[in-house]
């Protein structure tokens, strides 16, 4: 059966170090891991896009996911990417992670060969009803078959080992959909973003949280960010968000994805080598070109939290009315669009 409490807060996908032969590097996993946790992420995620994890096999991700678990020694839950390339090959990931010990697994839908609506419904039922570990629905329609909102209810309502859906299309109608039709049968639904240009917007309407490449760049600013929502501070999280959004597009527009973000980890001291991509000569003279940019703006986040006072918390009344969320979201879209 599924666990009671909602997975919330923001959970970071971290970047796969790789050495210089571009293996694994273990070291260097293990203290990556503990730096996130010390500087207050409320989870981790190996084998997300950010981690890039069809890039490498399904023995590898299954040794990124037990460095994970084991390094993170209960401190923070571990939603682990499970996706592979058909659905018994997913169940044998899910249940081999179930094992190991991780709080839940995300699975995107069918990439390459795009489903339909009823086709991504009966891949995730099968899965659903063969694991023995909480599931995250994972819609990424830029790379995979999209999950809509009338799939995600369905399976929300037929399926108790469907505990969320993570949403990376930063749809925020969507998002408020959603919410609105399962939170009412199921209060254990969680809902995470992971498109971090809508952090914010998406927090204050009701998701629980984010699964936010930039959290492994600066932890600190996203934790801000998610914490003062939490705290009914709407304006410092709006303020945190333009902190956020130009960082998050420099990095973004930086080479093959996610070459930007390893750029960004470098400005905080962590090498954690390249991709596995390959990458031309001009594009190494890009990112040597782009790191000066990236270092300024991480320098200058820091800068701005270590100079921002600690606010005082009001925790957030939970099941705000409709019209006041109505009303903060009305404020935010008109301050985000200027």
């Amino acid at each position: 059966m599924p666990s009671a409490a909602r997975i919330s807060g923001i959970l970071t996908p971290n970047i796969t170090p790789v050495d210089a032969a571009g293996r694994v590097d273990e070291d260097k996993l293990r203290g990556y891991v503990d730096w996130l946790i010390e500087r207050g992420v409320d989870g981790l995620y190996p084998n997300g896009s950010t981690g890039e994890f069809v890039r490498f096999t399904a023995e590898e991700r299954r040794r990124i996911v037990r460095i994970v678990v084991d390094q993170t020694r209960g401190r923070v839950p571990v939603l682990a990417g499970a996706a592979e390339a058909n659905a018994r090959e997913t169940i044998d990931a899910c249940n081999d992670y179930a094992d190991v010990g991780v709080r839940a697994v995300a699975i995107v839908a069918p990439f390459y060969y795009r489903l339909s609506s009823e086709g991504v419904y009966a891949y995730f039922r099968e899965i659903a009803a063969a694991v023995r570990v909480d599931v995250t629905l994972y819609n990424i329609p830029l790379f995979a078959s999209p999950i809509d909102v009338d799939t995600a209810v369905r399976l929300a309502s037929e399926c108790p080992r469907i505990i969320g859906i993570k949403d990376s299309s930063g749809d925020l109608p969507a998002m408020m959909r959603m919410i609105a039709a399962i939170r009412p049968m199921r209060e254990d639904f969680t809902f995470l973003t992971g498109w971090d240009t809508a952090l914010a917007p998406m927090l204050i309407v009701g998701a629980d949280g984010g699964t936010n490449a930039t959290s492994g760049v600066v932890p600190e600013l996203t934790r801000s960010l998610h914490r003062a929502v939490v705290d009914g501070r709407i304006d410092d999280a709006i303020r945190l968000q333009y902190q956020l959004q130009p960082l998050f597009e420099a990095m973004l527009s930086l080479g093959e994805f996610p070459e930007g973000f390893r750029a960004g980890a470098r400005s905080r001291g962590w090498d954690l080598g390249l991709g596995r991509v390959p990458v031309s000569e001009d594009q190494r003279q890009q990112i040597a070109a782009m790191q000066n940019r990236i270092d300024h703006l991480v320098a200058g986040v820091q800068g701005d939290l270590l100079s921002t006072p600690a606010a005082p918390t009001t925790r957030r009344e939970e099941g705000c009315s409709p019209d006041a969320i109505d009303q903060i979201v009305r404020r935010v879209l008109a301050q985000l669009q200027g």
